[in-house]
């Protein structure tokens, strides 16, 4: 399988997952008469980035490792959001960004050096980069946040995690 089919096509999915546990968190707060954003500033642990800053790393993780794999510059995105709202639409923004990407520009991406700050001196392939680091950094930040929303009483399921499947006939 190519790098863009494991990585663009997961992350847009999950993040349009994302998108979608933020809409029922709004129905949820409607329902039960608070302020959703609230919820923006949540966190399961003290020492634990809330909400806001989990959507916010998962959103870089996606838009970061593309890049680095398509050896594309990625967008700039201010961590400015307060509100649910702006954060459905800094996803937004990101899948947007994705959509940009083709299975073209990860040409020869499995062997492309990747070359990260907080590895001074190393280099990683395109491939390992994905799989040690970028994937299970994108996957931490996106399960968090289901866990801040859950914990929070938002009616999530296995099935809003996981998303549409691709099913076929027999």
């Amino acid at each position: 399988m190519s790098l863009y089919k494991s990585s663009v096509l997961p992350f847009k999915k999950m993040l349009s997952n994302l998108d979608k546990w933020l809409e029922n968190a709004a129905a949820h707060a409607q329902k039960k008469s608070f302020d959703v954003n609230v919820l923006v500033f949540a966190r399961l642990a003290p020492d634990q980035y809330p909400l806001v800053r989990q959507i916010q790393s998962a959103c870089d993780g996606a838009k970061f490792a593309s890049a680095r794999l398509a050896a594309k510059e990625p967008p700039k995105h201010p961590d400015t959001e307060q509100t649910i709202d702006e954060l459905r639409a800094r996803l937004r923004t990101c899948i947007e960004w994705l959509d940009t990407l083709t299975e073209a520009d990860f040409a020869g991406a499995e062997q492309r050096d990747v070359v990260l700050s907080f590895l001074e001196g190393k280099v990683m392939s395109g491939d390992d980069y994905l799989l040690e680091i970028a994937l299970p950094n994108f996957y931490f930040h996106v399960t968090t946040a289901y866990a801040i929303l859950r914990h929070n009483g938002v009616d999530l399921g296995k099935r809003d995690f996981l998303g549409g499947l691709t099913l076929r006939d027999r």
